[in-house]
């Protein structure tokens, strides 16, 4: 009677390839749904129309498997973490400042000061500046996060038993 014969196949590249795979598919999903989500909490300005809010954008790295989630303008910093007196845990200026009005680069226009009630004064020069303490901070991307979070771990969780079906 013959004995037995026992052979091995090396399914490693296979197996790590299916979980690369599933992995980037994940990641794109994941950055996506928190790109969106971020995009419905940021509240559209009363001058701009959204300029912030359709800057949102995500980057998958698949050779670092990492995804980025971020805005270009300067504005989703102050709408992420608030400016001034009313800066996200206190670390804002205090005592408020002056911004010179107009359409210049560091001006804020006259349509935006009407929009926001900022209190308007003139300097000894006679121009005028729109003073203000801050802006609360409205947190778009955290909450993105916050919301989003038990969804996305779901979803992983859900590609990785996709590969137990696909021996």
């Amino acid at each position: 009677m013959a004995e037995p014969t026992v052979e091995f196949e090396d399914n490693t590249i296979k197996v790590l390839s299916a979980l690369d795979n599933a992995y980037i598919a994940w990641l794109y999903e994941a950055a996506g749904e928190l790109e969106a989500q971020a995009k419905r909490n940021t509240k559209v300005g009363k001058i701009s129309g959204g300029k912030t809010k359709g800057k949102w954008k995500y980057e998958v790295d698949e050779s670092s498997k990492e995804a980025v989630v971020g805005n270009t303008e300067e504005t989703s910093i102050w709408l992420e973490f608030g400016t001034g007196e009313c800066a996200l845990n206190g670390d804002g200026r205090k005592g408020g400042w002056y911004i010179p009005i107009g359409n210049g680069q560091g001006q804020i226009s006259e349509e935006v000061v009407k929009a926001y009630h900022f209190k308007t004064v003139y300097g000894k020069d006679g121009k005028k500046y729109a003073y203000t303490t801050g802006m609360n901070p409205q947190r778009p991307l955290y909450t993105a996060f916050t919301n989003c979070k038990t969804k996305i771990q779901k979803a992983f969780a859900g590609k990785m038993k996709e590969l137990n079906k696909n021996p």
